[in-house]
């Protein structure tokens, strides 16, 4: 298909964006999708605006070693304003998005309305409960860089308590921890909860016996890792129940009030702390016709990740669904494939000020990585599969470069380089929110 961007601004913007002759591109979500669009896009004659609710991009993938005490919540997020300095094409407000007005172009903010001539939708996914209430107000997730910290405040702080108690009863509910999801986030908190377990925790609270402590993982599959192969599948169920990790497979949680949780098969766990990790959605925004709008809140796109019933209107990343033959469900939702939406739609864009043909999206699946606890990993590429301390280092060197900045990459380093050699977790300060005197 064959369009040109925009025109001239003609309506002044209360979010006090300046008015320019070029067309404005408005980027709703600074993730790995948003944030890698807003840079390739640097070239272009464009305004770009990228709009997120936070000041911060973040590496998601490492958000568990956060909520484990591993890394600083610092050390994997970087400003927005740090991070483009130098884009002089580019605008940054932070603000949250209500609502799309397609028919005048037009997006509602909590800090005004902005004007377009194009805008992506980026703005990534949150927490599925599946109309579980009761998990919904009781268990914790973990999709953004407070949730982790606040997971990590809590475990630290049911440690603090359980040496207040004598109710053997209260105690162990204050120890033990149960993950719901046996994807790669589940197994990789399991792995990094045990780490705490064995190397930490004994040396933090010596009056505990941890040894009662329990660490549970619950899923609905047949088998963890059910997105990668058999042979990474076992060699994670091996390395979890080498921290004594209670695997619970083919089981459904029922229930859970913030003291108990009820499984399908009838087991009762008393613990007080539950993460939730079986589950995401799409972050669904107001405006688009619903007809387009999947269950789990993903928006329905053409092979150029244009939303379906709009010319001016993108979505990219986890809030995109693009059905196709070889993904009759839609891409997965991983941060390789929102990288390469958002590579693949700047080049569009480029080609639409030229007045070329669109080029459409081509998925090319490299596989995924995962770590389980100190020294152990799963590679399970297309053309290679590993696992142990090969696949770690493999994993440690891809994430490490991955992060945003040189900072962030050195900090990175000195960290796992000091848990690795000494098992020591420098991030465990539990750090209350100022009150009012």
């Amino acid at each position: 298909m064959t369009n040109t961007l925009g025109h001239k601004q003609k309506c002044n913007i209360s979010a006090n964006l300046s008015v320019v002759v070029k067309p404005r591109i408005v980027i709703i979500g600074g993730g790995f999708a948003g944030f890698k669009l807003a840079k390739s896009l640097k070239s272009l004659d464009v305004q770009v605006v990228l709009i997120d609710k936070n000041n911060y991009h973040t590496f998601q993938p490492l958000l568990y070693q956060v909520a484990t005490a591993a890394m600083e919540a610092e050390s994997i997020a970087s400003p927005f304003r740090e991070i483009f300095h130098n884009q002089n094409n580019f605008l940054f407000r932070m603000a949250e998005v209500s609502k799309i007005a397609p028919d005048l172009k037009s997006i509602e903010t909590s800090i005004g309305n902005v004007s377009y001539d194009y805008v992506v939708i980026a703005s990534g996914a949150n927490t599925n409960f599946f109309g579980l209430e009761d998990i919904k107000r009781n268990a914790i997730d973990m999709k953004g860089v407070s949730e982790a910290v606040n997971l990590k405040h809590l475990v630290l702080e049911n440690f603090e308590q359980a040496l207040l108690t004598d109710n053997e009863e209260i105690r162990e509910s204050l120890m033990n921890i149960v993950i719901v999801g046996g994807g790669p986030t589940g197994v990789e908190l399991a792995g990094a909860f045990g780490d705490l377990k064995n190397y930490i925790f004994p040396k933090d609270y010596p009056e505990l016996d941890i040894h009662r402590m329990q660490i549970h993982i619950i899923d609905m599959q047949d088998r963890l890792f059910k997105t990668l192969s058999e042979q990474s599948s076992l060699f994670a169920e091996k390395c979890l129940k080498e921290f004594n990790v209670s695997i619970s497979l083919n089981t459904k949680v029922e229930s859970y009030d913030g003291k108990v949780l009820i499984l399908s098969n009838g087991k009762k766990i008393n613990t007080k702390t539950m993460i939730w990790a079986a589950g995401v959605r799409g972050n669904e925004i107001q405006g688009l016709n619903s007809e387009y709008i999947t269950s789990p809140g993903r928006v329905k796109v053409d092979h150029f990740n244009r939303v379906e019933g709009h010319e001016n209107i993108f979505a990219i990343g986890d809030t995109a669904i693009m059905i196709s033959k070889g993904y009759p469900k839609g891409h997965p939702m991983l941060a390789p494939v929102a990288i390469q939406q958002a590579k693949n739609l700047a080049v569009n864009f480029k080609r639409i000020l030229l007045k070329q043909e669109m080029k459409p999206f081509v998925y090319k699946d490299y596989g995924v990585m995962a770590t389980i606890g100190h020294n152990r990993a799963v590679v399970d590429l297309k053309f290679l599969k590993l696992n142990g301390t090969v696949a770690w280092l493999i994993w440690f060197f891809f994430h490490l470069m991955s992060l945003v900045g040189f900072r962030n990459r050195v900090v990175a380093f000195i960290n796992w380089l000091w848990n690795y050699i000494t098992h020591d977790r420098a991030s465990r300060l539990i750090i209350q929110p100022m009150r009012n005197k």
